[in-house]
């Protein structure tokens, strides 16, 4: 009764956070519901008797990716409000691709049955005499190696594509080209210039730039009441 108790919790709990992490405007929020759904899903774990996926999530997973994200998110900066300014004209794509995951879900429930030999399953999962971790070591990489190794794959071109998304050049900057000092000499980067002595800056032809002269206009003459002519009498 309570194992089956603590199973609708920690469901609900872990489809609450899992809509909160799309849901979420905030992008650091999104992360943090992320980490409460891995801690939800290992407690699910526990309670399968998968002890060795459990605390899979909680160490790699919540304890490394999701505090990795968390970090990212927070670092880089990421202009959230321009991202999000072309939702609209990226709306239809975004539903055909939805109808197209959906009808292809239906396919596979329309045609999924139960095997005959899953209550049996149910009631012993474990193999005798085999642990968890050695049960699933043996599933993974035997008869789902060519998934597994496939799985590896798209994390990589998501990796790469998270890379190249948030790498913005600054043309601003300027970057060093090492083959080029190397091959400078003296006689391109030198010049020797023979000046007398007291001669100045005139016979190098090196000469400072003149300030710019801001031309003021007159002010307008003020009599203070006296006249215009000069012979005038007091």
């Amino acid at each position: 009764m309570i194992a089956t108790i603590a199973f609708y919790v920690f469901a609900a709990v872990l489809l609450g956070s899992a809509a909160a992490v799309v849901t979420s405007r905030n992008p650091v929020h999104s992360v943090l519901f992320l980490i409460l759904a891995f801690f939800n899903a290992a407690a699910l774990f526990l309670l399968a008797g998968a002890e060795f996926l459990a605390l899979i999530l909680v160490i790699v997973y919540v304890g490394a990716v999701a505090v990795l994200f968390l970090f990212v998110v927070m670092m880089l900066d990421v202009d959230f409000v321009a991202l999000r300014e072309g939702f609209q004209k990226y709306t239809p794509i975004g539903a055909v691709v939805g109808v197209v995951l959906f009808a292809e879900l239906a396919m596979v429930l329309s045609s999924w049955k139960v095997s005959a030999g899953a209550p049996q399953l149910l009631d012993s999962p474990m193999p005798v005499g085999v642990s968890n971790t050695e049960a699933i070591g043996r599933v993974l990489y035997t008869d789902y190696i060519l998934l597994f190794q496939a799985a590896g794959l798209v994390l990589l071109v998501a990796m790469i594509g998270a890379i190249v998304l948030t790498l913005r050049g600054k043309p601003v900057g300027r970057r060093q080209r090492i083959a080029a000092q190397v091959a400078r000499t003296p006689a391109n980067t030198l010049v020797l210039m023979h000046v007398a002595t007291g001669a100045g800056t005139n016979e190098t032809g090196f000469l400072r730039p003149e300030p710019d002269v801001v031309e003021l206009e007159p002010e307008p003459a003020d009599d203070h009441g006296h006249g215009h002519g000069h012979g005038g009498g007091h």
